[in-house]
This record gives C-alpha cells, sequence and structure tokens, in this order.
C-alpha cells in the first residue's frame, strides 16, 4: 500500500471519529469540518511517524502544524488540545505553545482549548514536588488557568481533577478537597477523585477518612493501583494485617507485579507473620537473583528468628551485589548487635559515620546521619555508655535542627537510665524552655517530674495534651504518671478511658498489659493474671506478657512449673533480654536449682547494671548455697541502687526487706568467722 493511500484510509477512519459513520453521498460536510478532520488524520498520522522514528522533528513539527490547523478549523473538538499539547511537549517546544495558546486567547478570551493548553503545560513545568522543585510560578498559573475552565464550563471533569492536583501540590488541602469534591459530584465513583481525595485526607493525618474513601472506591471498582492506596493508608495506621489482606486482594489482580509482591513480604514482616513473609522474599530472590534488597530482608527475617547462620549468609548475598550500600553495612550494625556483640556493633557504626563525614550534607544525608547517629546513640545506651549516648544524641540536634527535640528527649531518658535524676530534671527543663510546644519534650518532662514524686504536676502536663488529636496514647501516658504516684484508681480511670479509644488487637493488648501492671502493684495477683491472659489471647507470642505473668507465679511460689514454660517461652523470643533472666533464675531459685540461678543471675547483671531486684535475688542465691559473704555484698549493691533510685520507684517494703536480711547474714558471718562484717570482700 503507498503512502497515499495510507492516509486516506486513516483520513476516512478519524472522520467516522468525528462524526460516526461517513456522511451520505447527498449530505456534503462544511469545508472547515472537511479540513478539520483532514489536518488529524495528517496530523495522527506523523505523530505516529515521529513516535516510530525515535521523535524526529521533522515528523513532529508537521505534526503540529497539521494539529493547529484542525484547531483553528474546529476549535469544539477538545481532544485535539490536548493531543496537541503533547507533541509540543515531546518536540520541547513549550514556549511556542505558550505563546500560541496566549495569541488564541487574545482574539476570543472565552476559549476553553487555550486555557487548556496553558494550564497543561504550566502543569508540566513545576516540576516534582516530591523531589523539592517545585516552580511556584508555573504552580501558580496553572491553577489559574483551571479555575477560568472551571468557572466558564462548572461540569468539566478533567478541570476539576486537574485542580484537585495542584492545590495539592501547592499544599493547599482544603482547595482540593474541595476540587475533589466537585469532580465527585459529577462522577460519583470517578476512580482518579476518589484516590486524589483519599491522598488529600492522608497527608492532613485523617487517615480514617482516607480508608473510607479507598473503601468505596475498591467496593466497585477494585484496582492494584487503588487496593495499594489503601494498603497504604492501613500502613499508615500501623494496622499491618489488614494492609497485608489488601495487598493480597492487589496481588491476585496482578500476580507477576514483584512490587505488590514486596509490599505484602514487608506488611507480614511487620504484623509478626515472618514465615510467610520469608517464603515471599524468597520467591523474589529466586525470580530476580540480583535484587540485593530481597536478601536483605530475608537477612533481617533470619535474624528475627535467631538463626545468626542463614542471617549471615543472606546479608553476605546482599554485600556480594552491593557491598557499598549503606543499608547493607547497617543491617550488619543491627546482626552484630542481635548476637550479643554490642562493642562490634558501636565500632562499626562508629566507621561508618567516619567514612561517611562531610562538611556539609544535602537533606537526604542529614536525615540519615541522624538515623545513625540515633543508633549509635541507642548501642551506647543499652551497653550502660551513658556519656557516649548523650553525645551521640547531641551531634543529631547539631547535625538537624529540626530533629532537635526528638534528641534531647533521647538524652533526657538516657540520664534516667543512668539513675542520674538531678541531670534528667535539668536537660527536661532546659528541652521545654527550647521547644515549648512538642509533645514528646512534655511527655518526657512530665514523666521526670513523676520521678520526683510531683504526680499532679506531672500529671497537670499530660492532660493539658488532651486535645482529640493522639488522645489514646495520653490517656496511657497519665495512667502511667499514675501509676508512679501510686495513684491507683485514677490511674485505672485512664486505663478505662484508652480502652475506648483502642480499636486494633495491638491496641487492646496494650491497654491489658497495663491494667495488669496495675494490679500487680496493688498485689491484687488474680485480676493481674487475668489481664496477662487477655493480653496473651490477643497476641499468644507476647513475651512481656509472658513474663510478667511467670515471674508474678515465680514471685509467690506459685504453679512453678507453668512459670518456667511461660518465661522460657519468653527467653526463646527475647533471649537477651536481662528482666527474663531475672524471672527464670527466680523460678530455679524456689525449685531449688541454685546453680542454675545464680549463673542467669550473673548474666541479667551483665545486661541490666546495678539492678535492685537482681543484686537482691542474687544475695538470697548465695545466702542459700551457704556464701554468706557473697550474698553480703549482693545486698549492699541492692540497697545502693535502691539509694541511687527515683522517688517514685523506691519501694520501701523492699529496701526494709533487703536490710533486715543483710542484718541477719552479718550476724550470721560474724558467727561463722568469730568477727563483725566490714561490708569488704
Amino acid at each position: 500500500m503507498t503512502r497515499s493511500a495510507t492516509v486516506f484510509l486513516l483520513a476516512t477512519a478519524l472522520a467516522n471519529t468525528f462524526y460516526g459513520q461517513p456522511p451520505a453521498p447527498a449530505a456534503t460536510p462544511t469545508p472547515d469540518k472537511a479540513e478539520a478532520y483532514y489536518n488529524y488524520a495528517m496530523g495522527h498520522l506523523y505523530a505516529e511517524l515521529a513516535g516510530a522514528y525515535g521523535h524526529r522533528g521533522e515528523y513532529l513539527n508537521k505534526a503540529i502544524e497539521h494539529y493547529r490547523a484542525a484547531l483553528k478549523q474546529d476549535s469544539s473538538a477538545g481532544f485535539l488540545a490536548e493531543e496537541l499539547t503533547d507533541l509540543y511537549i515531546q518536540a520541547g517546544r513549550l514556549n511556542d505553545a505558550v505563546l500560541e495558546a496566549e495569541e488564541m486567547l487574545k482574539q476570543n478570551p472565552g476559549n476553553i482549548e487555550a486555557r487548556r493548553i496553558l494550564g497543561r503545560i504550566y502543569m508540566r513545568m513545576i516540576g516534582d514536588p516530591q523531589q523539592g522543585k517545585l516552580n511556584e510560578n508555573m504552580l501558580r498559573r496553572s491553577i489559574e488557568q483551571y479555575r477560568e475552565i472551571t468557572t466558564r464550563a462548572p461540569k468539566d471533569l478533567d478541570a476539576w481533577l486537574a485542580l484537585g492536583r495542584l492545590y495539592k501540590a501547592a499544599g493547599s488541602s482544603v482547595d482540593s478537597e474541595k476540587a475533589y469534591n466537585q469532580a465527585l459530584a459529577l462522577d460519583p465513583h470517578n476512580e482518579d477523585a476518589l484516590t486524589g481525595l483519599a491522598i488529600v485526607y492522608s497527608d492532613v493525618g485523617d487517615t480514617a477518612r482516607a480508608i473510607e474513601k479507598l473503601k468505596q472506591l475498591n467496593e466497585r471498582n477494585p484496582s492494584a493501583r487503588t487496593l495499594s492506596a489503601l494498603a497504604a493508608s492501613y500502613e499508615q495506621l500501623r494496622d499491618f494485617r489488614s494492609a497485608a489482606q489488601v495487598y493480597r486482594k492487589a496481588l491476585e489482580l496482578q500476580p507477576e507485579n514483584s512490587r505488590l509482591k514486596r509490599a505484602l513480604a514487608q506488611a507480614l514482616l511487620y504484623s509478626d507473620n515472618v514465615d510467610e513473609a520469608l517464603k515471599i522474599y524468597t520467591e523474589v530472590a529466586a525470580e530476580e537473583p540480583r535484587d540485593a534488597q530481597a536478601h536483605l530482608r530475608i537477612a533481617e527475617i533470619h535474624r528475627i528468628k535467631r538463626d545468626f547462620v542463614q542471617a549471615r549468609a543472606a546479608l553476605e548475598k546482599a554485600r556480594q551485589m552491593d557491598g557499598n550500600s549503606l543499608e547493607v553495612r547497617y543491617d550488619e550494625v543491627n546482626l552484630l548487635d542481635a548476637e550479643g556483640k554490642p562493642e562490634e556493633a558501636i565500632a562499626l557504626l562508629k566507621g561508618i559515620l567516619e567514612e561517611t563525614a562531610k562538611k556539609e550534607y544535602n537533606a537526604a544525608e542529614r536525615s540519615n546521619r541522624a538515623m545513625l547517629l540515633e543508633r549509635l546513640g541507642l548501642l551506647y545506651r543499652s551497653a550502660g555508655q551513658y556519656p557516649e549516648a548523650v553525645d551521640a544524641f547531641g551531634q543529631i540536634a547539631a547535625l538537624d535542627p529540626s530533629n532537635g527535640a526528638r534528641a534531647a528527649v533521647h538524652v533526657v531518658d538516657t540520664w534516667r537510665m543512668a539513675r542520674n535524676y538531678q541531670r534528667a530534671q535539668e536537660e527536661a527543663e532546659a528541652a521545654s524552655k527550647k521547644y515549648p510546644n512538642e509533645r514528646l519534650v512534655k511527655l518526657v518532662h512530665a514523666s521526670v517530674l513523676a520521678d520526683a514524686g510531683k504526680t499532679d504536676e506531672a500529671a497537670a502536663q499530660v492532660r493539658s495534651l488532651l486535645n482529640g488529636e493522639r488522645d489514646r496514647e495520653t490517656w496511657l501516658a497519665l495512667a502511667q504518671i499514675y501509676e508512679k504516684g501510686k495513684r491507683w484508681e485514677e490511674g485505672a480511670q485512664a486505663l478505662e478511658e484508652a480502652q475506648k479509644l483502642s480499636e486494633g488487637k495491638e491496641d487492646q493488648a496494650a491497654v491489658h498489659f497495663m491494667r495488669g501492671a496495675l494490679f500487680e502493684r496493688m498485689k491484687q495477683y488474680d485480676r493481674a493474671e487475668a489481664e496477662f491472659r487477655k493480653v496473651l489471647e490477643l497476641e499468644p507470642d507476647n513475651a512481656g506478657a509472658m513474663n510478667y505473668l511467670g515471674y508474678m507465679l515465680a514471685d509467690r511460689a506459685v504453679r512453678l512449673d507453668e512459670a518456667q514454660r511461660l518465661i522460657t517461652r519468653a527467653l526463646e523470643l527475647d533471649p537477651g533480654n536481662g528482666a527474663y533472666l531475672d524471672s527464670l533464675a527466680w523460678v530455679y531459685y524456689h525449685q531449688g536449682k541454685l546453680g542454675e540461678a545464680e549463673d542467669l543471675l550473673v548474666r541479667a547483671l551483665e545486661r541490666l547494671g546495678n539492678d535492685p531486684t537482681v543484686h537482691d535475688h542474687l544475695g538470697d542465691v548465695y545466702f542459700k548455697r551457704g556464701k554468706t559473704r557473697e550474698a553480703i555484698l549482693q545486698w549492699q549493691a541492692s540497697l545502693k541502687a535502691w539509694e541511687a533510685a527515683s522517688q517514685a520507684e523506691s519501694d520501701p517494703a523492699e529496701i526494709a526487706s533487703v536490710t533486715k536480711k543483710l542484718e541477719n547474714a552479718k550476724v550470721r558471718l560474724a558467727r561463722e568467722t568469730g568477727k563483725p562484717e566490714t561490708g569488704k570482700p
């Protein structure tokens, strides 16, 4: 077929696009209409040739000429303006497009298609807001054009959708919401409008309304795109189980979509379904052998499962593929820490920070470095190196002032863990003056006040945060304040309020856990046990609840076999936890397994430092084994640790008990040696 024949057939087909069927012989189309569809046909042909030959300029230019002619001859054909704009963009002739559209508006200010061209061109020139590249002048001009279009043509759905996107880019959530709602008034089930509106709600923190819109969309016409948006909203609420369910539905629609597979695997991982997550990541790694990220996630899962051999093997594969990756090296830090090698983890992380140090950092580099410094501070703190931890957190504030409040909170908590309550109070007061409106700062300051026994002042500060936003977390914080002050009834009331706002299993479990701890401190053991049982019904692998329940049984020397099973399982889930080691040792003590108890208590002290309860327990073990002098040293250490405790932590009954045991031991030692105990080893 010759080129002229092709053009003739294409022109005939496109004439049908304009008018349906070809006109009957007796009805000759008007000259303008005939010229319009002929020029459109020629423009379309040259546009296809341009696409086939790498956007050759000569074809693009001819296509533009024909489209311009077609639009001039039939300005009512709206799709012509859209396609002409695309051609100008492909040809890189944006300025020409602007000049031509402006000339069209001079001749006819009501020319909507000219405004549509300008709006699309300006939108093209806005840049990428997500990358921080935003031409506000072009954004403003594009908004002006689409506002004019909606004023002149209020039923123009595409213009309302464009306005919704533009206002979103401009940060005007209210106007964006209005534009999307106008679009929904025209088309109640429009996918773009519902999705855009959900994104607006999500951006302003109204995730519940975002989910409502996305559910509405997916109930009618589910797609992988809209299901992914719904799953992402669930992730914002940290409802990873629901996110996984939705990602699974999306994957059913697109089974070969590797991005959806990764998203599902991640949601499963974060919802503690590690075995299924591992299966999917393994499939991804098999399908894409050079995917370092898949091997990193596999390493992370094996680390969680305490299978360090497999974790190292997967991490080594990731290193072979991307050895210079910061994420690979960071995962090595996490693995060393999990293996109980904190000094090696600290050394590696310090090396990473030294190697990546620069005089100046861009925004992404500052964010990454702040994250590394925070991790270093936490490693120092867990290793009992408190001044070093404070120094690391201090560097965060100097590097990125926007993270200053978060760093200040870490500093306060570090001094509290070091039992230096004077420094903690000083830092909390300084942070309150520097960041008077920061929620985290107010909470940590209130906690320091509660440590000092200033319960009413602390409670008032926390109550000031009850404003309809994050009230559940505020009630939980208030419950902790009252528990420190031994104000049991008020603490229970705060937990009731928190429970009313708790929706998912995780939220409910947290309330039951805190209520169980409250009852335990009130010595209402049956009620406490009932609460911890509820936690385990909701979260069968909640190691904290297992340990707490097991320790309550051991402390009263009842149902010791059950206590041992509970605490042993908790240690399987978190082998290095010093508190769990102490609990199991206390079970062994009551079972008469003194050697095993001693070994566990020594290990617990290595992890917890000078804990008064662990020193007390070890003193009991030594005394029962006939090691009176060693028992005396442990009880003296216990009393010294109690002296360093905050006023809220201080337990007069426990102190009296340890004091009595210490005095009896000294008498016993004096009888054994014939001379009074001096307190020296």
